[in-house]
Order: C-alpha cells, then structure tokens, then sequence
C-alpha cells in the first residue's frame, strides 16, 4: 500500500553532469514506500541516470540522494545494492550459473544457509510463473526471453529489497510477453508492497502500472502525478505522448 507519510528515497536539488553535459538538473523528488513510481520519458532524458543514482552507481554531482533518511554518499555502497533489487533490459543474467544459482545469488553472497537458499529460490520461480522442477538447473541460453526476464525479476525479489529498480525490463520482449509480464507485474506489485521505481518510454506502460508517473525531458522533471493528473497536463512533452496514447486507442477503435 502507498504510504504518503513514509518517504523511501528523496532527491533533493539533484543534478548529474559528465564531461560538463548536463544529463540531470535540479531533481526535487519524494518516492513514497509501497508506490510504484514510473519514469517516462524519451531517449536521453535523464530517466535511467535517475535510477544509477539511487542504488550508487552514480553520485550526484551537486545535491543529495537519500535512501532510508541516509545519504547515497554515506551508504556502504555493496550493502545499499544489496537492499536494492535491479532489473534491465538485458535481465544481466549470468550465462554459467544454472537459473537456481542466478536467482539465489544475492542469498548467497549474504551467507544464507543452503536450505534457506534453495528454499527462497523455489518460492522465487514459482512467483513469477516458473516451474522450480523445470527451469532451476537449466542455464539462461535455455530459455526464452521473457523466462529470462522473468528470472530477473526472481533475482532482484530473491533477497527481499524494500526498493526495486526496473530498466525498461520488458522493452526488448514481444508485445504479447511483454503484456503478459506487465500483467504478472503489476500483481506482483499488489501483493509484495514493494516500493519501485520503473522506468520506461511507453505512456501505456506507464498508465498500466503507475501509481504516479514522473515525465522527464531534457534531463528535468516536467511532470508528477497520477494517471488523471497526466491527462490533464498541458505541458508539451506530456501532450506528445498523450497523443501517442490517442493514436492507439483510435486505431484499437478503427479495428
């Protein structure tokens, strides 16, 4: 459940530049514990950036980010990770650990004992709609690309973070996959509480799954709200990809 009383992580005047590019200025921003936030915007917008500074892999160049009231630059970084589900595009799977060894990976650099391991990895496949007796001791290459996403999204739950990052993780998968992870997602999201920040460049995705959506262009927040709040936006860039919305729902009317 949304909790707008408890803040998970806080940006606070953030900005990120390299190599004297500004990719990300000025960045106010409460994410509350328990919402799914979806960052929407195009190419280059500053969304993915804002996510490499939640879990320290990158600090920002002026400003704070807090996670738990704690500033990302006072954190442990390996422990901050540890406490921070991650999932891509590309799931980062590792292509010689069997499925059982991806998922419990985290597990085991915590020094679970194996039991507890094995334990949480069948409870992890079985989550996201994967036989543990079927895929644990097979090897990503062994699979499709949406199981692979979904052994992604198994792997960052596997330790239990409060906080998940996801990448576009379902931008590279078929539009029925994708509808059908989007789906299994959003229950999962239901039942865990997890608080998530989701980024992504498709306004249905975003309308889907949001509890808000923040728009960014240009490496600014130009837009936060929940879903009525969007449709009622002025701001060019959110009239852009509301307009993107209109056209597929007029063609879905055509057909």
């Amino acid at each position: 459940m949304l909790s707008t009383s408890t803040i998970a992580v806080q940006f606070l005047n953030v900005s990120f530049e390299i190599n004297h590019r500004l990719l990300l200025s000025n960045l106010n921003l409460n994410i509350y514990q328990g919402e799914a936030l979806i960052l929407l915007g195009r190419s280059g917008s500053g969304k993915t950036t804002t996510l490499k500074l939640i879990n320290h892999l990158l600090l920002p160049t002026s400003g704070e980010v807090l996670v738990n009231d704690k500033s990302t630059s006072n954190w442990d970084a390996i422990k901050l990770r540890r406490r921070i589900g991650y999932v891509i595009q590309e799931t980062g799977l590792f292509p010689h650990f069997t499925i059982a060894e991806n998922v419990g990976l985290v597990p085991s650099l915590e020094k679970w004992p194996a039991q507890k391991i094995h334990n949480r990895v069948y409870e992890m496949l079985n989550l996201v709609g994967l036989e543990p007796e079927k895929f644990a001791q097979r090897y990503p290459h062994q699979l499709s690309g949406g199981q692979r996403q979904r052994v992604g999204v198994a792997r960052a739950l596997a330790a239990d973070p409060p906080i998940l990052l996801m990448d576009e993780p379902f931008g590279a998968l078929d539009p029925i996959t994708r509808l059908e992870l989007q789906q299994q997602f959003q229950y999962l999201q239901q039942q865990l509480g997890k608080t998530v920040i989701f980024v992504t460049h498709d306004i249905q995705e975003a309308f889907f799954l949001a509890s808000r959506i923040g728009l960014m262009c240009e490496g600014n927040l130009v837009e936060l709200g929940t879903r009525t709040e969007f449709l009622r936006s002025q701001h060019p860039e959110a009239l852009a990809f509301l307009a993107c919305l209109n056209t597929h729902n007029n063609w879905e009317q055509l057909n």
